[in-house]
C-alpha cells in the first residue's frame, strides 16, 4: 500500500484542473476527483455532462488539454490504452470495442499483452463469466451476439486482466435483475481485494446501494460530491440535472382500437448457428396501448426485432400483419410504407450511420414522410425536421449538420427516439428505448411514448429494464429460449413473477391460451 511521508494513504488515482475542448464543446473543465484504493467511486451526470470523456482520458483514449493525473502519487501521462492497461487501467466501454467478424476468444485476445494460447484462453473466458454470473461461449462470433452478450464480453475482458482500477461506463444497462446482482457481489469482491472501481451509471438506485462515494458532474464541471448511501435516487437526480426530477404520468389506457400488429404463430430459424430459434410466437398489439416484452439477453430478441423490421423477411406473408397487411415478406422499406416505425437496439449501423450527418440520418426513415418531391430531396424540410428532434429531445450536439458518431451514446438514443417519435407512425416498435441516457431524458422518453400511445399508436417495447416496462406499459410478457409467455394486464402481475418468467419457468397450460384483452 502506498503512503505518503505522514503515513496517509495516498489515492490510487488523482485528477487536478482537468480540461477537454472541442471545436463545438467544453467537454471538461477544471475537473478534480481522487479515488482511493478498494473505492467504488460513481460520477454522475446527465448525457453530454463530460462523464465518458474524463474516463477516455483516464484510459488514454483521448488525451487533456489542460490539468494533471496523478496514478498512486505519481504524475502519468497516459499515452494510449495500452499504457493504461500496463499501470492496471481496465475500461468497459459504453460503445463496445469489439471486431464483429471476430469470436470472442480472438476479441479477447486482442486485448492482452503478448500472444495467448487461444484454447488456454478459452478455458478462462468460460472460468471467469461462469464465476461472475456472465456466461459467454468463447467460439461465438461477435456480430451474432446481442447487446447485451457483448457487454458481457468487455466485462469479462477486463477482468482477466486483474486491474488496479476498473472503469465501467454503464455496466448493467442490459443486465437482468439476477445478473445485475451477481455483477454487484463481483464489484464489491474486487473492492475489497484492493481494486477500485470507477462507475457511471443512470441507476441511481444502483448508485446508492453500491458506490462509496459520488462527483457530480454538470456541462463539464464538478458541481458537488456526496455520500450516496447518505442520499436518495430523488435527491441524487436533482444534484445531477438541477432540479426536481419529473415523474412520467401514465394515465389510465385509453380505448383499444384496431389491431394493428398481428404475430401469428411466427416461428424462424436464426442464420446463426449459436442464435435463436423463434418458436410459434402470438402476439397482438392494438391502437392505445403499449405492450411490453422482458427478457433476459439473448433469447430471441434479436432474431424477433429482425423479423419485426423486415431486414431478415420469413417465408409466411401472414405471420406477421402489419395494420391489416399480411407483411412478413415485406423489406423495411414496405413495411415503414405500411405505418410501422422502428427503434433498434444498436445505434450506431443500424439505428444511425456514423459518418452521416444528423440530417442525412433523419433522411434515412424520415424520406417518406414529405421530405421528397417528384423524387428530389427537399433538404430545407429534411433539415428542419433534424432541428425540431434536436430541439425537443434536448439533444447535445454541434449542430444537425454533426456527424452522429460526434454525439455521446445518451444524446444519440434521444436523437434516434426523437427522430421516430416525431414520425407519429401506426405502429412503433422500440428496443431498449432509455439504453445509456440520464434519468432526465429516460423519464422524457418514457413520458413521449405514453403521450404517443394517448394519440393512438400501437407500441411495442423490448427491454431488459423490468421497472422501465412497468412504468410505461399496459400489457406485458416475457421472451425466453425463443418462445413467449401469456400476456398479462400489468395489474394481474409484479416484478417478481416476470423475473422468474425470464427463466422461461411459466405455466405451460396458460402458455397455450392467448391472454384476451380486459
Amino acid at each position: 500500500m502506498t503512503s505518503d511521508s505522514d503515513g496517509n494513504q495516498v489515492p490510487r488515482l488523482e485528477l487536478h484542473g482537468i480540461t477537454k475542448i472541442y471545436p463545438s464543446v467544453i467537454a471538461n473543465e477544471d475537473v478534480s476527483l481522487s479515488v482511493k484504493r478498494g473505492e467504488i467511486h460513481a460520477v454522475l451526470g446527465e448525457n453530454g455532462a463530460g462523464k465518458s470523456t474524463l474516463m477516455k482520458m483516464i484510459y488514454g483514449v483521448t488525451r487533456p488539454d489542460a490539468g494533471e493525473m496523478k496514478w498512486e502519487g505519481e504524475v502519468v501521462h497516459v499515452e494510449n490504452p495500452a499504457h493504461a492497461r500496463s499501470l492496471g487501467i481496465g475500461m468497459v466501454f459504453q460503445h463496445f470495442s469489439l471486431f464483429e467478424t471476430l469470436n470472442v476468444v480472438e476479441n479477447v485476445a486482442l486485448g492482452l499483452p503478448g500472444n495467448p494460447d487461444l484454447n488456454q484462453l478459452a478455458e478462462q473466458i468460460t472460468e471467469v463469466s461462469n464465476r461472475y454470473g456472465l456466461p459467454v461461449d468463447p467460439e461465438r462470433l461477435v456480430h451474432a451476439l446481442s447487446v447485451g452478450e457483448r457487454q458481457r464480453v468487455e466485462i469479462v475482458r477486463c477482468l482477466l486482466q486483474n486491474p488496479k482500477l476498473l472503469i465501467m461506463d454503464e455496466p448493467t444497462s442490459v443486465l437482468t435483475p439476477q445478473a445485475v446482482r451477481k455483477l454487484f457481489d463481483t464489484l464489491r469482491q474486487l473492492a475489497d481485494e484492493g481494486c477500485s472501481i470507477l462507475y457511471i451509471s443512470h441507476k441511481l438506485d444502483e448508485i446508492q446501494e453500491l458506490c462509496h462515494v459520488a462527483t457530480v458532474l454538470r456541462d463539464g464541471k464538478v458541481t458537488g460530491d456526496c455520500i450516496p448511501s447518505e442520499e436518495t435516487p430523488k435527491s441524487m437526480a436533482s444534484l445531477m440535472i438541477g432540479k426536481e426530477l419529473p415523474v412520467p404520468e401514465h394515465n389510465a389506457p385509453v380505448e383499444l382500437g384496431e389491431a394493428r400488429l398481428q404475430l401469428k404463430r411466427l416461428s424462424k430459424k436464426s442464420d446463426d448457428p449459436f442464435g435463436t430459434e423463434l418458436q410459434d410466437i402470438e402476439l397482438e398489439v392494438r391502437s392505445g396501448e403499449i405492450l411490453g416484452i422482458a427478457g433476459v439477453s439473448g433469447n430471441g430478441q434479436q432474431e424477433l426485432l429482425y423479423a419485426l423490421s423486415g431486414e431478415e423477411p420469413v417465408d409466411d406473408a401472414e405471420s406477421i400483419v402489419i395494420c391489416g397487411k399480411p407483411s412478413g415478406r415485406d423489406n423495411p422499406h414496405q413495411r415503414r410504407i405500411s405505418g410501422l416505425g422502428f427503434v433498434p437496439e444498436e445505434r450506431l449501423g443500424r439505428g444511425a450511420v456514423p459518418r452521416m450527418s444528423l440530417t442525412e440520418n433523419a433522411l434515412l426513415t424520415a424520406h417518406h414522410a414529405g421530405m421528397l418531391k417528384n423524387g428530389m430531396i427537399q433538404f430545407d424540410k429534411i433539415a428542419d425536421f433534424a432541428r425540431k428532434c434536436i430541439d425537443g429531445y434536448n439533444v447535445k450536439c454541434g449542430g444537425e449538420e454533426h456527424a452522429a458518431n460526434s454525439l455521446s451514446g445518451g444524446n444519440l438514443q434521444k436523437f434516434i427516439m426523437g427522430r421516430e417519435i416525431l414520425l407519429t407512425p401506426k405502429m412503433l416498435v422500440v428496443a431498449q428505448p432509455t439504453w445509456g441516457v440520464d434519468v432526465g431524458a429516460a423519464a422524457f422518453i418514457r413520458q413521449e411514448l405514453i403521450d404517443l400511445r394517448n394519440e393512438g399508436t400501437a407500441i411495442l417495447v423490448i427491454s431488459e429494464e423490468l421497472e422501465e416496462l412497468f412504468e410505461i406499459s399496459d400489457r406485458i410478457a416475457v421472451i425466453a429460449n425463443g418462445r413467449l409467455s401469456p400476456v398479462k394486464n400489468l395489474a394481474d402481475t409484479n416484478i417478481d413473477e416476470i423475473g422468474v418468467w425470464m427463466s422461461g419457468m411459466w405455466d405451460q397450460e396458460s402458455a397455450a391460451e392467448v391472454t384476451s384483452h380486459a
